[in-house]
């Protein structure tokens, strides 16, 4: 056997019709052996269209289960994914196709047209079509091509995916994931979260993003058991399945729209091993109601496109709110100065790590790998954090979030922390805005439960409990934060805002 990573879940699928890999909201079912073999006939319609191995797959569709056979497709003909988020204008998708010049663009039947012409000038061979209920001139090309087709073997080494970052702080970045890089990850979140026969999967994730297409489907593929797949998040059908379900892994907002349903509770849960939150911050105040309410203590991790997973709270032991746990095993971390020095714990530095998950560097940007990874192997992630006495890691901004003020670093994550604990205050966003005086200075976004709380009292709870030049200048109500479909605060657009002011 290669390293194909196709071959090492394969190799885990269940056979027979009673063998479910997908179960619909229509209550209809796809068996392993039919997802196994629709997705042979995808692998023959690209080789037929002339594909090599290692060109590329660009993908901007919405989630379906012929979205997922494509990628396992991709996968077995020795091609490279490229998921986008369906989000993108054409005008993204344009930068995406000129920088990866995929010999296959799938799309929207609807955006076809547009998609043609951009795809035409990457070089694309052809535009084949998907929408949301899984039907267009993919599925009707491949029906009549071969359901069984004989995986191309790959090395650990060789590409898999290609997934590009927000690119947020200038041009996106496509970070390379190899076979070997994914399946490491795979096989060892399966261990440390302890996967099993029969569980079930609830999927309400998107599935252009390494939380939805790697971390879920990866995992309940390795053990052969069933995911519940919804389109999209919706509480009352979140609510709906989970009393079939033992595991649901999701973003900070699942957790607090359920918890915002007076309906919802431990009878939803009574099946559930394991909630998991990921992608973005989860607040200590989510965190606590949720137990309070239901009994279970949500396991939050840490990881990035770059990494995989590379941090977790353990499933057996203390789950803490605020800590994404210690570095999982095979992976290697460390908080570091600007240099690269560990730092002794208690202090705030970058995280950096190392590890089988680690990817293999930014497509076509070799001088961008270079800067990111330090002449030991570590990966430079970005993100600031400090470790705490027990080992376990706290994340507390990007570094790219870290206000200079008056000669004095601010960290964004702890006046965000002080202001989400006033009564009033449902969630907090601090970001910098240039200042003639200070350079810069900490001004506040914030979503409140209530309007008794004027700005001026909030400035003045933060005065109590934060040196003065951390005190947010401003507070701005908001009715909610800007975010993307992750759940992630796009503090990109409150910088924007910000500097307008």
């Amino acid at each position: 056997m290669s390293d194909n990573l196709f071959e090492i879940l394969e190799a885990r699928f269940p056979s027979g019709p009673d063998a479910i890999a997908f179960e619909l909201e229509d209550g209809s079912t796809i068996s392993y052996d039919e997802m196994n073999a629709r997705a042979a006939q995808m692998a023959n319609l690209m080789v037929s269209l002339g594909t090599e191995t290692g060109d590329r797959v660009a993908v901007q569709v919405e989630k379906s289960t012929e979205s997922v056979m494509l990628y396992l497709a991709c996968l077995r003909a020795g091609l490279i994914y490229l998921p986008l988020n369906f989000a993108y204008t054409v005008a993204e998708v344009d930068y995406f196709l000129g920088d990866a010049t995929p010999a296959i663009v799938v799309c929207d039947p609807e955006r076809q047209v547009d998609i043609k012409v951009k795809a035409a000038a990457a070089g694309a061979k052809v535009v084949l079509t998907l929408d949301e209920n899984g039907q267009g001139s993919l599925v009707d090309q491949a029906a009549s091509h071969s359901d069984s087709f004989n995986t191309v073997p790959r090395a650990a080494d060789d590409i898999a995916a290609i997934l590009y970052t927000s690119g947020t702080t200038g041009r996106s970045k496509g970070a390379m994931l190899t076979h070997d890089n994914l399946s490491s990850n795979a096989l060892t979140l399966e261990r440390i979260w302890q996967w099993r026969e029969g569980d079930v999967l609830l999927h309400a994730l998107p599935i252009f993003h390494v939380h939805g297409l790697f971390v879920a489907l990866h995992c309940i593929f390795l053990v052969g058991g069933k995911s519940i797949f919804l389109s999209k998040f919706d509480a009352d059908k979140v609510m709906d399945n989970l009393p079939r379900s033992t595991v649901l892994t999701g973003v900070p907002t699942f957790y607090t729209r359920l918890l915002a349903n007076p309906d919802f509770g431990k009878e939803h849960c009574k099946n559930m091993r394991l909630f998991m939150a990921g992608s973005a911050p989860l607040l200590e105040e989510t965190f606590n109601e949720f137990s309070k309410r239901t009994g279970h203590t949500i396991l939050e991790r840490y990881g990035m496109t770059e990494t995989g997973m590379t941090c977790s709270n353990p499933y057996d032991g203390d789950r803490i709110a605020g800590l994404v746990g210690p570095e999982m095993p095979d992976t290697v971390g460390r908080v570091a100065d600007d240099d690269g020095n560990e730092l002794p714990d208690g202090e705030i530095g970058v995280l950096e790590v190392k590890g089988r998950n680690i990817f293999k560097g930014y497509w076509q940007m070799p001088e961008k790998t270079e800067a990111e990874f330090r002449e030991d192997g570590y990966f430079i992630t970005g993100d600031m954090a400090k470790r705490e006495p027990n080992g376990y890691i706290r994340i507390v901004g990007r570094s790219k979030d870290l206000i200079i003020s008056g000669g004095f670093n601010v960290y964004p994550k702890e006046i965000e922390a002080c202001l989400d604990n006033h009564d009033a205050v449902l969630e907090s966003a601090v970001v910098a805005k240039p200042d003639t005086d200070f350079g810069e200075v900490a001004i506040a976004y914030v979503v409140r439960t209530s309007e008794s709380a004027s700005e001026e009292d909030l400035r003045a709870y933060a005065r109590e409990q934060l040196a003065n030049f951390k005190v947010p200048k401003e507070v701005i109500f908001l009715d909610e934060l800007p975010r993307n479909t992750m759940g992630k605060v796009q503090k990109n657009q409150l910088r924007e805002w910000a500097a307008e002011r």
